[in-house]
């Protein structure tokens, strides 16, 4: 069954804060979940599917479903995949909304990993380290202190042997986004920033410079997803699905080790091919940018560019809207403006949706913008990681 217009997109909402001292875990997922609903004008009793992963506090969705009164719930997901957990939650909502399991699909994301540290709180998933304590190599690979910033580093030093990928076109990357949170009010960071800002930031692991690491925030972000009747009685800008794909990329024991590719490579095809579209059709992209490496190997892998050549690809401003003919992460993405608890794949959706709906801001919307694609990435690339790709289209 192909998932080609059989959900849309109705509402979205991003927390504006970015350090929340003062409110809890339940209270930021509860809080988004409210701006989307009221988003997409519709109530808590209209939402009869509920979808959330590891950041969820106490039992999960069964606790946040308590917690927000949700009392016609008759379809749960808590799958989790790291940071493109909220992307395989879309992609999965979409089928259980085709199948006629639900009409009404909540998807929340929230975490204050600012207030423990920067780390994830007890059911916040992976640890810094992209390893979870569940791992069956935990006990083994914990001990060598692999940090999520080295085994992306080894990411970026590996692609830059095989293909002569340079630190200045990585931070091409952080420029772009740069450029587009200073339009953002509640971006983490607003100040623009040059190749050179970037490579002379001082180096956290080789090449890997600090400008080339994502924020941490507290925060979070919401999406409801619904059957086409109901979003065709709403009040809304018409936003569907028209593909979807997940994959696993994972080591095989020790045997599938490839730190130059990722699951993009398997789960944006299958996307592709489900909407009928191809990477040059997109107007605008949303990349999980954990790291500037994350975003170049991405792009290569999702086919917007052939392996090798992603520094080119992204060097002179090719991601800036309004100046490039790809415009990626308008709102600052995880480089800038937020990624709350080690997890900013929700907040991909939620961009793209805006520019959809033609109501990023100003200085960044996309012209014309009918076709974007949302891809997360969760775990880490030099270990093992979830992709997961989503193309939406605005119905005319």
């Amino acid at each position: 069954m192909s998932l080609r217009g059989k959900a849309y997109l109705a509402g979205v909402f991003e927390h504006p804060l970015r350090d929340a001292p003062d409110k809890t875990t339940a209270q930021l997922h509860a809080e988004c979940a409210r701006g989307a609903l009221d988003d997409a004008g519709l109530s808590f009793d209209d939402v009869d599917a509920y979808f959330c992963a590891g950041d969820a506090p106490g039992f999960g969705g069964m606790s946040m479903i308590d917690y927000m009164g949700l009392r016609n719930i008759r379809h749960m997901d808590t799958t989790e995949t790291g940071g493109s957990s909220y992307l395989v939650h879309l992609n999965h909502a979409a089928q259980a909304i085709a199948t006629g399991k639900c009409q009404v699909a909540l998807i929340t994301l929230a975490g204050r990993p600012r207030q423990n540290g920067g780390r994830p709180g007890p059911r916040g998933g992976a640890s810094p380290a992209g390893l979870s304590d569940g791992a069956p190599e935990a006990g083994f690979e914990n001990v060598y202190g692999g940090s999520t910033q080295n085994l992306y580093g080894m990411c970026a030093a590996r692609h830059m042997y095989e293909y002569g990928t340079t630190s200045e076109q990585l931070a091409w990357i952080k420029v772009a986004a740069s450029h587009h949170a200073q339009w953002n009010e509640h971006a983490f960071l607003k100040t623009v920033v040059t190749v050179e800002d970037v490579v002379n930031s001082r180096m956290i692991s080789d090449p890997l410079h600090l400008l080339d690491c994502c924020v941490i925030t507290d925060g979070g972000g919401a999406v409801v997803v619904t059957s086409p009747e109901i979003a065709k009685s709403l009040k809304r800008p018409k936003v569907r699905v028209l593909g979807a794909g997940e994959a696993p990329k994972v080591q095989q024991g020790g045997r599938g080790l490839d730190l130059t590719s990722s699951g993009a490579m398997w789960s944006g095809p299958a996307a592709f091919a489900e909407a009928g579209v191809t990477p040059g059709d997109i107007k605008y992209a949303s990349i999980y940018d954990s790291f500037t490496i994350t975003v170049l190997m991405t792009l290569e892998d999702l086919g917007f560019c052939k392996k090798g050549d992603g520094g080119r690809f992204v060097a002179d401003g090719r991601l800036i809207s309004g100046v490039g003919t790809l415009p990626f992460n308008t709102d600052g993405g995880g480089l800038c403006n937020n990624h709350p608890t080690n997890r900013g794949g929700i907040t991909k959706i939620i961009e793209a949706v805006r520019q959809l709906r033609g109501e990023a801001h100003p200085k960044v919307q996309v012209a014309n913008c009918d076709l974007a694609l949302a891809h997360g990435t969760g775990g880490s690339l030099g270990v093992r990681h979830g992709s997961a790709t989503v193309i939406m289209e605005r119905e005319a």
